[in-house]
């Protein structure tokens, strides 16, 4: 949904309203009317005294915390897209990710006609280790039933998660078992993995794909490598499709690892603040293997960083379609009460002096920009991203490469719409695919995973036209009808899609990636991009 900026701070808009009001009748607010005037005198302190006066003089109950919150926030967001508030509950949630744990039971689970499923058992959790199993219903918890109330996500994790240490009871209902199972679960702290998958795409060719840059990312990242070194690898395709950026450090600590020594990776510079620079501080352990990153729209900040790096320095070329544009520095400013704001202070510049972030400000819709691209054709053809002169910059061989707000990727791919259809589309975004493939594969698990490894599952397992069918009518059951038009258009990718799923519910991510690649158009041309980096790299 768009978010309609605010021309003028909150703050600004109260204050005149109020002014306004005072002006018409006076008389309303008795003796303490001239006092607020004499107060609104003293700018310095305006805010906090505006915010005293509503307190006070409102004709209903106010909720004073949250109009402080509301207040700063709206006054932030005016400066920028990234300059904001964040409370402190807020704060938690914002970090967990990056932190790279949680504290809690330590499962993966869905809610399918409303009953919580577990879909699999964190490895190193609690929950792993007492025995829960995918395919597990949790009925109650702590004696509270939560089955066929119309639970929700946010119901699950409050009641599921709590601090390392504590216990929470359970009751659970397996398939084939008799009656209600309970267990007594003592929480701990879970980990949260940054590297989605790690594998081999054919004998010379490694895949890893990273998802955000947490504190654990660097170490995750590199263990992967070393897994697909000892497979055979001599070349590295690194998927940053979709990750939003995390923590500078790691970005930088992963980029080392790519870069010879001395070589610049970012700098930032600000109004009030100088220009600091960013080099590589010794020659990394895979600067010999060569690489090809692959980007999207939704590459943004930490990831545009790497990219940028690697393609200034001539390290490796860039695959896909112009990324976000998050290129400003923030400093995270954090209040007594564990509340924060997070201030832009500087831009991120790569190393041949192009800003990251796209523009923004008076006039120019920041959060359109994704929906614009759409609607300029840019995400289908690469002949409309529009390259002025002025933004032209060159890498360290000289090579050519554009600015204007993000990183223009070496080798374009568009969006590929080959197989796509509406109908396609609903299964996919209604959670209707899904929804079937979880169901398919709670009801075949053991015959799944008798049938041999996630490997012989990728060589050997056909969606067959009765599961198709099958799909169909379970779609209809869920208000989507079958068109047999674009049934004849996605056909074969709606059964590659719900391969995919089931193996995703009986392996993870090792069995989902290996089977979507085989629909994955950009990364058929981040394949064949080495070839062309011997010809196109010094």
């Amino acid at each position: 949904m768009k978010k309609t900026w605010i021309l003028l701070p909150l703050l600004l808009a109260i204050a005149l309203s109020a002014g306004i009001y005072i002006g018409a009748d006076m008389s309303r607010f008795g003796a303490e009317a001239p006092v607020f005037n004499r107060m609104v005198n003293h700018s310095s302190n305006k805010i906090t005294q505006i915010i005293n006066f509503i307190e006070r003089h409102y004709v209903d109950t106010v909720d004073k915390a949250g109009l402080i919150d509301f207040s700063i926030q709206e006054m932030l967001q005016h400066l920028d897209p990234h300059s904001y508030y964040i409370s402190a509950r807020e704060l938690r949630q914002y970090t967990e990710p990056l932190e790279g744990n949680f504290d809690g039971i330590g499962v993966e689970f869905t809610i399918q006609n409303d009953t919580v499923f577990v879909v699999t058992p964190l490895e190193g959790g609690p929950s792993e280790a007492l025995g829960i199993r995918s395919g597990d219903r949790i009925v109650t918890v702590d004696g509270e039933n939560i089955a066929g109330i119309g639970v929700t996500n946010r119901d699950v994790m409050t009641s599921l998660r709590g601090e390392s240490g504590t216990r929470v009871n359970v009751q659970i209902k397996r398939r084939g078992t008799p009656g209600l199972l309970d267990f007594t679960i003592t929480r701990g702290k879970i980990p949260i993995y940054s590297v989605a998958v790690s594998y081999m795409l054919d004998d010379a060719t490694g895949y890893i794909r990273v998802t955000r840059f947490a504190k654990t990312t660097h170490q995750e990242f590199m263990e992967g490598v070393m897994n697909l070194k000892m497979n055979g690898m001599e070349q590295l395709i690194i998927d940053l499709r979709g990750n939003g950026g995390g923590y500078l450090n790691t970005a930088i600590a992963m980029i080392e690892e790519l870069l010879p020594a001395n070589q610049l990776i970012v700098y930032t510079e600000g109004r009030a603040q100088p220009r600091k620079t960013y080099e590589t501080r010794r020659s990394g352990s895979l600067t010999n293997l060569p690489v090809v990153i692959m980007i999207d729209q939704g590459s943004a900040s930490a990831s545009e960083i790497l990219a940028g790096a690697v393609q200034d320095n001539d390290r490796g070329l860039i695959v896909g379609r112009r990324s976000f544009g998050k290129g400003l520095v923030q400093e995270h400013y954090e209040f007594p009460d564990s509340s924060a704001i997070r201030l832009t202070v500087s831009r991120y510049y790569t190393p041949s002096g192009r800003s990251i972030q796209r523009p923004y400000g008076n006039g120019i819709d920041y959060e359109a920009d994704i929906y614009a691209r759409y609607e300029t054709g840019e995400l289908y053809d690469s002949t409309k991203i529009n390259y002025p002169d002025s933004l032209v910059y060159f890498t360290r061989s000289g090579r050519k490469v554009f600015g204007g707000g993000g990183i223009v990727p070496d080798l374009y791919v568009a969006i590929d719409t080959v197989g796509g259809s509406e109908y396609f589309t609903e299964l996919s975004y209604r959670g209707i695919l899904n929804d079937f493939a979880f169901e398919y594969a709670d009801s075949h698990r053991d015959r799944l995973l008798a049938a041999g490894s996630v490997e012989e599952f990728v060589k050997s397992f056909v969606v067959n036209p009765r599961m198709l069918q099958d799909l169909y009518h379970f779609a209809d059951g869920r208000g989507l009808k079958a068109d047999p038009t674009d049934i004849n258009i996605s056909e074969s990718h709606i059964a590659l899609r719900l391969k995919a799923l089931i193996a995703r519910n009986i392996w993870g991510n090792d069995g989902y990636y290996p089977i979507i690649a085989e629909d994955d158009r950009m990364l058929q041309v981040a394949r064949g991009a080495f070839e062309k980096g011997k010809t196109i790299l010094p």
